[in-house]
């Protein structure tokens, strides 16, 4: 089974979208330009915690650049 949080490859501008399957349902968290944005994003998503869930592959699944690289 896909890790239920996803950070997509890089787009044009040097972000990142960030997506939570949630219900079988994936809902579009924002775009990130950088780990604390997706911390943020995850926190408001109930993940308080959401550091120690960063580099974790069976919650956060990385595509296209690296884990934590940002344009």
């Amino acid at each position: 089974m896909a890790a239920p949080i996803t950070v997509h490859r890089l787009d044009a501008e040097g972000g990142r979208r960030v997506a939570a399957r949630v219900r079988g349902r994936t809902q579009i968290l924002g775009i990130a330009y950088a780990d604390t944005d997706v911390l943020e994003f995850l926190r408001r998503a109930g993940l308080p915690d959401a550091e120690v869930l960063l580099d974790d592959p069976v919650w956060v699944e990385w595509h296209g650049a690296g884990p934590h690289e940002w344009g």
